[in-house]
């Protein structure tokens, strides 16, 4: 029976989740004092004061400031390991769900005042499947069908989402050319990305239609008997093996794909595995009760997501609740045509002339000198980075986040530096400050080509009104 090989699904599933979260919380390890902290570009102290507790539940509400935001990572960081090991499992069901429990409690935590460096879709999809992780149950007791069957309506939620979004937004997924422009254009290229760039045009209108396939007419099939199931799981994750291999983004496809384990046929896997199934107890009645608690829980909110995937003005990456337990999913419904990235400089002089002497500073993912190769970051999440990519888009404006960063640069404050590749002023902070506006291109001899079409900020100092404003109101979020 498929019910037999649940226990090596639910397996694939913790792993796989524990992994996710430890990038999950070295990432905010790294990167959340610097982007949300208390001298953060977007502070989530006035976040807080500003938002009721009830609108974005989060544990620093009571515990606040830099020391928490540092000890609760180390926290998710220790947690996570327990549980992509399985120590998690070593107590029964009560500490198995306690570990699970507290990863998804204190990511929560983090994904509700981090404001836009936060304001991913990946990050509801793994609190989403983080809640349901509770329910799985260690590996000495017996696997519930109901909890892998949850797994499979949100793996279908987010390949079909994303389908859809696509079929319903640029033309360009409905004339087969998207794919044209994808790669080069994306947020955060790999070393890869020029050579998927590069490929046939036929081959590219093949790989729309392959995503046609993948994200909207196998996920149906999620639900269908096996081999049926597993077979339309293994061309999904195939798929995705694909999207993870021509681009950095984050840890959505990798999460993706594990969800996409779950319609897999376990009984056929454990044949063909070097693996033995455990000794499984049977499941505690309150435990047992729990579960389908979880299902009346989640067929009851799925109405929302269901509602807004048949309606014409889809909306993407949506939470219905502050607890993100059933979303909407979708991704990259517009695709860009263009490259636009931002450039920032300094200088050490104490005037700007036309023959001051600029330098650069380098980002650790987003593309900056030409001869520099794209790296490969996924599935960490390089926020500043990404966001980089949004704030170069046409006629958006300035984000308050951007000209915090200026302003930290102009300070020389250590946290931000750390979050880029390469600082050109190590010994002091430059006197000022300016950004240049680049339309970018895959090279031939250089991995970039880049034409200057003019300045995005103009040169700035310490003293600038604007920067002044900044500093007064001491970095306050938007």
């Amino acid at each position: 029976m498929e019910a037999d090989g649940y226990w090596l699904i639910r397996l694939f599933l913790q792993r796989g989740l524990g992994f996710i979260y430890l990038m999950a919380f070295l990432v905010a390890l790294n990167q959340f004092r610097p982007l949300c902290g208390d001298k953060g570009l977007l502070p989530a102290r006035h976040f807080i004061k500003a938002i009721p507790f009830r609108n974005s539940p989060s544990i620093f509400y009571m515990l606040k400031g830099d020391r928490y935001y540092f000890l609760f990572a180390i926290l998710g960081v220790a947690l996570s390991l327990c549980a992509a090991s399985g120590l998690s499992d070593a107590g029964g069901t009560f500490l198995s769900m306690l570990v699970w429990f507290l990863l998804w409690i204190i990511y929560l935590s983090y994904v509700n005042i981090g404001q836009t460096f936060y304001a991913f879709g990946w990050e509801s999809l793994l609190l989403e499947s983080g809640f349901l992780a509770i329910f799985l149950g260690p590996s000495t007791t017996e696997p519930h069908w109901v909890v892998i069957w949850l797994f499979r309506w949100l793996a279908f939620r987010v390949m079909f989402g994303a389908g859809l979004i696509k079929l319903r937004g640029d033309p360009c997924w409905r004339d087969l050319t998207c794919l044209d422009y994808h790669f080069e254009s994306q947020p955060m290229p790999n070393p890869l990305s020029r050579l998927f760039h590069r490929l046939p045009q036929w081959l590219h209108k093949a790989g729309v239609l392959f995503n046609h396939l993948a994200e909207v007419a196998l996920p149906i099939l999620f639900f269908a008997p096996q081999p049926v199931a597993g077979i339309a799981a293994c061309i999904c994750l195939l798929f995705l093996g694909s999207i993870i291999v021509s681009g950095n983004f984050a840890w959505l496809n990798w999460l993706t794909a594990i969800l996409c384990l779950s319609p897999l046929d376990g009984s056929y896997l454990a044949d063909h595995l070097p693996v033995h199934a455990p000794l499984l107890m049977p499941r505690p009645p309150l435990f047992e009760a729990l579960i389908w608690g979880l299902l009346i829980l989640v067929v009851i909110k799925s109405w929302q997501p269901v509602r807004n995937l048949i309606s014409k003005a889809q909306l993407m990456n949506t939470s219905f609740d502050p607890f993100h337990l059933v979303n909407t999913y979708g991704a990259f419904g517009s695709i860009t045509r263009d490259r636009y990235e931002i450039i920032i400089e300094g200088t050490e002089e104490m005037k700007v002339t036309p023959l001051t002497a600029w330098k650069e500073y380098e980002f650790r993912g987003k593309p900056g000198n030409p001869l520099r190769r794209p790296p490969f970051i996924a599935p960490y999440h390089l926020r500043l980075d990404w966001l980089m990519w949004f704030e170069a888009m046409p006629s958006r404006g300035f984000s308050p986040w951007f000209i915090n960063l200026v302003a930290q640069l102009l300070l020389g404050e250590r946290q931000i530096i750390g979050l880029l590749a390469r600082n050109p002023f190590p010994d002091a902070p430059p006197r000022f400050i300016r950004c240049l506006y680049y339309s970018y291109s895959f090279g031939e001899n250089e991995w970039w080509e880049r034409q200057l079409i003019g300045e995005f900020l103009p040169p700035l100092s310490v003293d600038s009104p604007v920067l002044k404003r900044v500093y007064s109101a001491h970095m306050p979020c938007s």
